[in-house]
């Protein structure tokens, strides 16, 4: 990886990444698989330097890290797989019926990358989300070569990953600009990769501020791009009266825990927990202060993400009408995240929608409502999120379909008696949603589907047989499915060879 690089120096990567993508557009997608099985190989290979690195620059633990680490080789290995089972970039033919009226030509359809990709790492993710994470390994997966902005929280772990990736490609008989990580200082640098004429499309974890800028700055270059950028989500639960009056101690426990967890840095913690002013919320709030004052305070991921929350969470905390239930140890070091929770009434929130902001850091409020409706007005004032939560008895979802009908605008996941503090990689999940948690609401960045971002389809009309990529050929010579017809087979096509 690059040491921190001036403007100037930028080009050269960018014309390397644009050559990569020309030799790399043209593998199969067997080829394309194989260079992606020997990234999860070299990533898993990798020892103790790579959790020693990430330990030092992150305060992450070491069984965190090391989930985090599987986790991030299994993005590889199942995108990999779904570009062979052709589940995410389905392949079409439609074959000639030339005694039709009109006669009907012979059209296949398969996907290709955009071309060179910019990808933005994140702070709170150093594996998984980072140099080697899921939007690298999707960029990748749809033919993409990549060009990877380093996160300042951790550029020896990104050096490390990124080397794994290098040696990847060196296996696989790649040119080393299908990857390259790139360190530059401040915005400029960035700035400067979103509006590159040969850049096609970027990806971004991190905050409002910084993807809405890319994304505006991507809408106004003279060739518009696509910017994937996820982004902030308060991730509100909605707790039912019948739930609360059955399991209040438990959920309290279980709120505490989601809340809290990796000193609440997750996009998925529950920042926003509604809960109904019913003669058992005593019991609920008794326990959540209790179980929040057992939790230490605990280092965040770097300074700038504490300064935020400290300063985030006294601005919430002035609002009219917020009262704080709890807060631990408000003296520990402004490098440390201290659980807080406090409480407002529905009335209150509804006439405030600072309230409704993210607060990122361990922190939660606790909205009481007095009657459904209330319940149903703050579902409707959201803004977009990634997940929403419903905590209910089975008897008592029948009653609160208009509630559940709401929160299904509002967000990408929607969870009933869970918390949503773990998200996994498969083809039925769903990572993003309506802004402001994510750019596009259609696409997901986290499993399979991720890989569908950063590739475009394209139809071959009356061509040669021979002349086609591979999965449009009529022998079918990938062994995948595709859709012949309007029919779902593997099977070859008259004419094969």
């Amino acid at each position: 990886m690059s040491e921190n690089i001036p403007i100037q120096e930028i080009d050269p990567y960018i014309i390397r990444a644009q050559e990569a993508f020309l030799r790399f557009k043209k593998l199969t997608l067997k080829e394309r698989a194989a260079f992606m099985y020997l990234v999860a190989d070299e990533i898993e290979s990798l020892g103790t330097e790579l959790i020693d690195a990430a330990q030092s620059e992150t305060s992450l633990g070491e069984g965190r890290l090391t989930g985090e680490k599987a986790r991030t080789v299994n993005q590889w290995r199942i995108y990999a797989d779904a570009l062979l089972n052709s589940n995410v970039l389905p392949v079409q033919i439609d074959t000639a019926i030339p005694g039709r009226t009109p006669p009907r030509p012979d059209i296949r359809k398969t996907y290709t990358g955009l071309g060179v990709v910019v990808v933005f790492g994140a702070s709170n993710f150093p594996f998984a989300f980072s140099t080697a994470g899921g939007d690298t390994a999707s960029a990748i997966a749809a033919g993409c070569s990549v060009i990877f902005k380093s996160h300042s929280g951790h550029p020896k772990t990104s050096a490390i990953m990124a080397s794994a990736i290098g040696r990847a490609a060196a296996k696989a008989g790649l040119p080393n600009g299908i990857f390259a990580a790139i360190a530059t200082d401040g915005a400029t640098g960035g700035q400067y990769l979103v509006k590159h004429p040969l850049v096609k499309a970027v990806g971004f974890t991190g905050s409002l501020y910084g993807g809405r800028a890319l994304f505006d700055l991507a809408s106004q270059r003279p060739d518009p791009i696509p910017v994937f950028a996820e982004m902030g989500s308060v991730n509100p639960v909605f707790l039912l009266p019948g739930r609360l009056a059955a399991s209040a101690e438990e959920v309290a426990t279980q709120y505490a825990g989601s809340l809290t967890l990796g000193v609440g840095q997750f996009c998925t913690n529950p920042g926003i927990f509604v809960a109904p002013n019913t003669s058992d919320l005593p019991r609920f709030l008794d326990t959540l202060a209790a179980q929040i004052s057992q939790i230490a305070p605990s280092r965040m991921l770097h300074p700038g993400i504490a300064a935020s929350y400290h300063k985030n969470k006294a601005d919430l905390l002035g609002q009219a009408g917020v009262d704080v239930l709890v807060a631990v140890n408000e003296d520990s070091p402004e490098t440390h995240g201290n659980a807080t929770v406090a409480t407002v009434s529905a009335q209150r929130f509804l006439a405030n929608p600072k309230l409704g902001e993210e607060v990122f850091g361990p922190f939660g409020l606790v909205v009481t409502y007095e009657s459904p409706s209330e319940a149903l007005a703050i579902a409707n004032q959201l803004e977009g999120q990634l997940t929403t939560t419903v905590l209910a008895e089975p008897s008592e979802l029948g009653q609160h379909t208009e509630l559940v009908a709401a929160l299904t605008e509002k967000c990408g996941r929607l969870l009933l008696n869970g918390f949503p503090t773990g998200v996994e990689v498969c083809g039925a999940m769903q990572h993003g949603g309506p802004y402001p948690a994510s750019t596009d609401s259609r696409f997901t960045s986290v499993g399979p589907d991720a890989i569908k971002r950063f590739a475009r389809p394209i139809s071959y009309q009356n061509w040669p047989d021979e002349m086609l990529p591979d999965e449009l050929k009529n022998a079918n010579p990938l062994g995948i499915w595709r859709t012949v017809n309007g029919e779902l087979n593997k099977g070859e096509l008259p004419g094969a060879v």
